[in-house]
């Protein structure tokens, strides 16, 4: 019988938010559960009482009350609280305390800055004011292309306070990448940096941001944000106001617009696997009561401690970084390279910002166990209560070490769900043990099975994963989708009427849950979604390369490795310029995390009969799946082109 790595005291549990909860249920419901699971099974039963209480715990603030908790409409058209009208960022200042400062922040070559609750108002207010004065109003777009900094949280609370829709991308994303996603939304405000700092280097992003406002027609007015360069003038750019002068306007009172529960807040995007990265749209209220749920009840954060998550504003990490002030938390920002001046300034973060709450990557964590890194011998991490993991299935051996090497008492919270929801579906129990290589929980309200290949639940094996309920912050709807074509395609597919998320998943006995990793070609590099399309779009403006396909294999003991095969034009070989072309093409147009761990040449890339790349298929093969198994090959236009991976995946398991 395996030992939990962790085991929350008595003490621990009692003061926990989740059992807060519990006696409140047992007062004002008189609904008493033994135990965690026992919970969780009522949650995803009775989902009109579950989220009924969710809304009452928390003390909602609704302008209007709803008819009903949701309707009986099958996924994805179930409506949720219809009626209701309220405003996320108004349930964001009711916790303003000066008592802790709203936002702390750090970047790596400057030091650590508090900014109080006093000054995030007066800002958002400011800003929130010239919004209004440049026309922008309930259902507007505002797209941000800015760095992992307080003036995006700003631009956000603002924006979200009238009502408008939020959007925005990290500038270590290239021009087109960008422009893939916001034009799809037309946003009528942008606003942009000239340039950052990564790893001790600078970027200057001059030239990409005078891209986006040319091929960006939408957009009126672009806000800029001094970053790389302090002296860069408004004339830098068109229709540019710098950010010092939109924020003046402070003559009102921050107000809130109350919208309906399903008015959208942001839009989100997917990797673009199979095209356009899908643009993925939140709603107020969804978003509202899955924050506050996972925030208290799975994340434990309490008013006053200091939440930390490394994203950056291109992930939706980002975004529930900024859910944590909901709970009362002050956030945590950081801008720059987890890695530099070396892989100890994380650790050394968390002493010096008083981080109770550290949330990271699975391949971070991995990274600094290869690194021979032991945090606990080095630094005080006196504060530190939790640590986060997400982007990637964290392997067995990084448990050990996070227990060996960082902090015996630290509450490991494993998780993962996705820019799908903008949450997690499973992760952290205050209530539970933490046993090696599990993930504790499915979330409350979160009916979550695996399924086998005829369709039924199955246990103690690996299955699909899905959900059979609805939940509050599933999309409310894909930007530009006439029928929800795309939506429907990406999630109720295989299953009417339930929603499949794309990964590969056991729940154990004992209820904890393993993810193996994507069921899809979706390319998870690094704990970042990558998607295929981006790979061969860039790939498309080398000649020499007839087609591509690219893979990300995740391997034992937290590896990955993502191989690009090439098929090239004629006449021309694989020599070690067309190596550096590929991998310079891959890191100028999106990131370096594009760039894949080899390049090799193969005779054919295999495709559909209707003209589809087998990503999903290679795969499988690749992870020794037998080839009957893992593809049809009478639905193939040249089924011959699979032997080359078949060969190469017998070599890869003798590596």
């Amino acid at each position: 019988m395996q030992q939990p790595l962790w085991q929350p005291t008595e003490l621990f549990k009692q003061n926990s938010r989740i059992s807060d909860y519990l006696n409140w249920l047992n007062e004002n419901y008189q609904l008493k559960f033994d135990n965690y699971q026992s919970l969780w099974e009522w949650s995803v039963e009775d989902t009109r009482l579950f989220w009924e209480t969710i809304w009452r715990y928390f003390e909602i603030i609704g302008h209007r009350s709803y008819d009903m908790v949701h309707t009986d409409d099958l996924m994805p058209d179930t409506k949720w609280f219809p009626g209701a009208t309220l405003n996320y960022a108004e349930h964001i200042f009711r916790m303003r305390s000066d008592e802790r400062p709203a936002i702390v922040f750090k970047t790596e070559d400057a030091p650590l800055v508090e900014i109080s609750w006093l000054e995030l108002e007066e800002k958002v207010t400011g800003f929130r004011n010239w919004l209004v004065s440049h026309g922008v109003g309930k259902g507007d777009r505002v797209a941000a292309y800015l760095p992992n900094i307080p003036e995006a949280t700003i631009a956000f609370l603002a924006t979200c306070s009238l009502g408008a829709i939020w959007s925005s991308c990290s500038p270590d994303f290239g021009a087109d990448s960008v422009v893939d996603r916001f034009r799809q939304i037309e946003p009528s405000i942008l606003l942009v940096v000239d340039g950052y700092r990564y790893g001790g280097k600078a970027f200057n992003k001059s030239d990409v941001v005078d891209t986006l406002i040319a091929e960006l027609p939408s957009v009126e007015h672009v806000v800029l944000v001094p970053w790389l360069n302090k002296e860069v003038g408004a004339d830098e750019f068109s229709k540019c106001v710098l950010w010092e002068e939109s924020v003046l306007d402070r003559g009102e009172r921050l107000t809130f617009e109350a919208v309906s529960f399903e008015h959208p807040i942001w839009v989100l995007y997917s990797s673009g696997t199979t095209g356009i990265p899908k643009a993925i749209t939140h709603s107020q209220g969804g978003v509202l009561l899955e924050h506050l749920r996972y925030l208290a009840f799975h994340n434990d954060v309490h008013p006053g401690e200091r939440f930390f998550w490394y994203s950056t504003t291109g992930w939706m990490m980002w975004n529930f970084v900024q859910a944590s002030l909901l709970a009362g938390a002050t956030i945590v920002l950081y801008e720059g390279s987890p890695n530099y001046p070396n892989i100890d300034v994380m650790w050394d973060f968390i002493d010096e910002a008083k981080i109770n709450h550290f949330g990271t990557s699975a391949p971070f964590l991995v990274a600094c166990m290869k690194k021979g890194l032991s945090p606990k011998s080095s630094h005080k991490l006196t504060t530190l209560r939790s640590i986060g993991s997400t982007g990637a299935p964290l392997p067995p051996e990084a448990f050990s070490w996070v227990y060996n090497h960082v902090k015996e008492d630290v509450w490991l919270c494993s998780m993962s769900g996705g820019t799908d929801v903008c949450t997690a579906f499973v992760g952290g129990c205050p209530l539970e043990p933490v046993y090696l290589g599990e993930i504790q929980c499915r979330t409350l309200g979160c009916s979550m099975y695996a399924l086998d290949e005829s369709g039924e639940k199955v246990m103690d094996k690996v299955g699909e994963m899905v959900i059979t309920r609805p939940m509050p912050s599933m999309p409310v709807f894909f930007w530009n989708d006439p029928g929800k074509a795309r939506y429907l395609a990406s999630y109720f597919e295989m299953y009417k009427g339930i929603w499949r998320h794309g990964d590969w998943l056991k729940i154990t006995p004992r209820n904890s849950l393993i993810i193996y990793g994507r069921s899809d070609a979706t390319l998870n590099r690094h704990g970042i979604r990558i998607g295929t399309a981006e790979i061969y779009r860039a790939l498309n403006g080398i000649s020499e390369i007839q087609d591509s396909l690219i893979v990300n294999l995740e391997l034992e003991g937290g590896e990955h490795y993502m191989p690009l095969f090439v098929q090239l034009a004629e006449n021309i070989e694989l020599n070690d310029d067309l190596i550096h072309k590929i991998k310079k093409t891959l890191r100028s147009t999106y990131s370096p995390r594009h760039v894949p761990d080899e390049i090799i040449e193969v005779a054919e890339i295999p495709f559909t009969i209707s003209g589809k790349k087998l990503e999903a298929p290679v795969k499988k093969i690749l992870m020794g799946i037998p080839v009957e198994r893992a593809a049809n090959k009478d639905a193939m236009r040249n089924p011959e082109a699979l032997r080359f991976f078949e060969d190469m995946s017998t070599s890869l398991g003798k590596r």
